[in-house]
């Protein structure tokens, strides 16, 4: 019988996170041993018999149906990106079928160079895969976080600077509140990627290096890095606060662009403009500020 540790492991977090209140379940009295649902308690809402769902929590799940897939996500009240994670978890790709789909490599379009080259003099964006291998970078995205150009191939990676770049925690001074998501982030596509052995490299990287990321990488949350506020002490023009909005290009669902800005008329808008101007770059024959020079990473499907 198929053993899944991680599908239990999930179950289990979202279990305790769920209280009796929040899943209309009559408590009955009495003192409860567990911090949130029983797992009978999630059977009953569920539909399926207590024995089964203590089996599919066991990481036991014998061609679970996505019937019973859809109603284990509502019992625990998952929201979009938990019960796409559950249904990750549960149907994992064979290993026969990763070894079939070889390494690609991942560039971002010529187009989407421009369009960053577009948005450099009023908002800061980069482009990134799955795994937060930084593709692009508008010249005013690297002025704001970091000069990905400037590093080794394989550290040019935004949860990797974020995560374990000293400098990062200068940066944002928000950067618990950020750090818990792209910690969520990275679960969410591990899930979606078990064989991606440079993110697994990564994570278990994180997991030495970094002293908070255990605790936030065992409480199995799991979240897009969609969009935030964040904020920043910039070396050079000091106080920002930035919206950040992510999103999917339609014919590169595997990419996202990573868009800041400002609102108009604030101190961080004039700081925003500022730093444009501070590292307006000096165009000059074959250079493409968007960072075109980018080899590309190597796609692990």
């Amino acid at each position: 019988m198929e053993h899944n540790p991680e599908l239990g492991a999930f179950l289990r977090s979202r279990r305790a996170h769920l209280t009796p209140t929040e899943a209309g379940v009559t408590s009955g009295g009495g003192v409860r041993r567990v911090p949130g649902l029983r797992r009978e308690e999630v059977a009953h809402l569920a539909g399926v018999s207590t024995d089964y769902y203590t089996r599919l929590e066991q990481g036991r799940h014998p061609n679970v149906s996505d019937a019973v897939l859809d109603a284990v996500a509502r019992a625990l009240r998952l929201d979009d990106d938990e019960r796409g994670h559950l249904f990750n978890l549960a149907r994992p790709r064979s290993a026969l079928t990763r070894r079939r789909r070889p390494p690609r490599v991942q560039r971002a379009r010529p187009e989407v160079h421009q369009m960053l080259d577009i948005l450099n003099g009023v908002a800061p964006a980069f482009v990134a895969n799955h795994r937060q291998d930084v593709l692009a970078a508008n010249q005013l995205a690297r002025a704001l976080i970091t000069d990905f150009d400037a590093l080794p191939h394989r550290q040019r990676n935004f949860a990797r600077y974020f995560l374990l770049d000293p400098a990062a925690r200068e940066l944002y001074t928000n950067w618990c509140e950020v750090a818990e998501v792209v910690v969520a982030n990275m679960r969410l596509e591990a899930g979606r990627h078990p064989d991606d052995a440079l993110l697994n490299e990564l994570i278990g990287e994180a997991c030495v290096k970094v002293p908070e990321f255990s605790s936030w990488w065992a409480n199995h949350r799991v979240a897009q890095c969609a969009h935030s506020t964040q904020r920043f002490h910039h070396p050079v023009v000091g106080e920002l606060t930035l919206h950040h909005e992510t999103l999917t290009f339609p014919a590169d669902p595997d990419q996202t662009v990573r868009v800041y800005t400002a609102e108009p008329g604030t101190a961080s808008a004039q700081a925003l403009a500022l730093l444009a101007s501070w590292s307006a770059p000096q165009t000059t024959s074959g250079h493409t500020p968007s960072g075109a020079s980018y080899p590309g990473t190597t796609h692990q499907e």
